[in-house]
């Protein structure tokens, strides 16, 4: 909002006055408060609507189980681990433009027997969207750590 278009304005002005050697940016730094003042109440507004947000856990499960080409990723890490030719071609042709079911993926990892170890096809058929996290866990430990 208006704290955008002062501090859009502000750098404009500067970045002008400056090449010219104009005395005017120095009104100009004066109303670089204005700018910075308005920013900080849009963060707490902002904050304070986040605040009143409430997470609907039963959407997002549902939403979660459904969504089976999240899987489409590690499926293919695990297939450019170990040299499957043309992994993200082959992912693309079955995920591209239309929704994929447990099915689709299954029938899709299964057809991967001997380009891939049969125990990671066994692993990649366990996977569930809601299961499956990668790294994740690890990431954010990571991260916790670093906050601290």
């Amino acid at each position: 909002g208006i704290a955008n278009a002062i501090m859009a304005h502000l750098a404009d002005k500067l970045a002008v006055s400056r090449f010219q050697r104009d005395l005017s940016d120095s009104t100009v730094l004066r109303n670089l408060g204005v700018g910075l003042g308005h920013s900080v109440l849009a963060y707490a507004s902002a904050l304070k609507g986040c605040g009143k947000l409430t997470v609907n856990n039963e959407r997002i499960d549902e939403d979660l189980d459904a969504a089976w080409e999240v899987l489409a990723e590690p499926i293919q890490t695990v297939m450019r681990r170990h040299a499957v030719e043309n992994p993200y071609e082959k992912l693309k042709a079955l995920t591209r433009g239309r929704s994929i079911t447990k099915e689709d993926l299954q029938t899709f990892v299964a057809s991967l027997e001997g380009e891939v170890p049969e125990e990671d096809v066994k692993r990649m058929l366990d996977w569930t969207p809601r299961s499956y996290v990668g790294t994740a866990e690890h990431i954010a430990r990571k991260v916790a750590e670093e906050c601290k």
